[in-house]
């Protein structure tokens, strides 16, 4: 099977940054199948990529190699990192954009060496792609540096559970649909106290009457505030961080 390497950054495509890297990758792994999760990252936000990773790392065949770049500390004394986790392989920086992998049984993490001459606002394209190349033609993790003892791991925050039963969770990303998906996990029935307002949960987005605020179990398994056919995040002006409350049926 031709190996797999998946993009994930912030660097839009406009600018050529993503041609270059597959650039680099095509000349040493010419039969590499090189698949776009997105470009579209917020500039510099650690925290999108991260969630954005946990979606999608596991959804590839074993042996994929997803090259993560969305690195504010690019050229700081952040470490470079390669981790092998669940038979799939991650690279990009120590910052927290790898702690999906980071976070499951049997991971080995190494911390990459940065080549001589290697930009000091470029990693994706002179350290981490060689690195994805490598590991695509079939390099061992432990040839490409020393172990990464310490690796930045984030974690979503948990939900705090109430004596009234309640449980208290928050807005964790805004998707493009303006959906705040909240660290709540999804249930039947209930409602939800946020951006002031009480919503009941429903099964579709179909449920809804149009404009009218919901919230819905989304594809993630987390719950989502959304408005049919609008933009919940305009609206109630939400934001990442903000406080939703969910109040179980019964």
């Amino acid at each position: 099977m031709r190996p797999i390497i998946t993009l994930t950054t912030d660097f839009g495509t406009v600018d050529g940054y993503v041609g270059e890297m597959k650039g680099v990758i095509a000349t040493q792994v010419p039969d590499a199948q090189i698949i776009d999760i997105t470009h579209d990252i917020p500039p510099q936000d650690v925290e999108r990529a991260r969630l954005t990773v946990a979606r999608v790392w596991r959804r590839f065949p074993a042996g994929t190699i997803h090259l993560v770049v969305v690195d504010p500390g690019v050229g700081s004394t952040r470490a470079a990192l390669a981790v092998a986790g669940d038979d799939r392989f991650l690279v990009g920086p120590d910052n927290g954009v790898l702690s999906p992998a980071l976070l499951v049984a049997g991971v080995r993490a190494v911390e990459l060496p940065i080549p001589r001459g290697a930009s000091a606002t470029f990693h994706g394209r002179d350290v981490f792609a060689p690195a994805a190349a490598a590991l695509a033609c079939g390099a061992s993790i432990d040839a490409l540096g020393r172990e990464a003892r310490s690796p930045i791991v984030h974690r979503t925050p948990e939900p705090i559970r109430h004596a009234d039963g309640s449980i208290a969770g928050e807005i964790i990303v805004i998707d493009r649909f303006g959906n705040a998906i909240t660290n709540l996990l999804g249930r039947r029935g209930g409602t939800l106290e946020v951006g002031g307002r009480r919503v009941d949960l429903h099964l579709t987005y179909a449920e809804a009457e149009r404009g009218e605020v919901m919230g819905v179990v989304g594809s993630t398994g987390f719950i989502e505030i959304a408005v049919r056919d609008g933009n919940a995040a305009t609206l109630l002006g939400l934001a990442r961080g903000a406080r939703v409350v969910l109040q179980p049926a019964g």
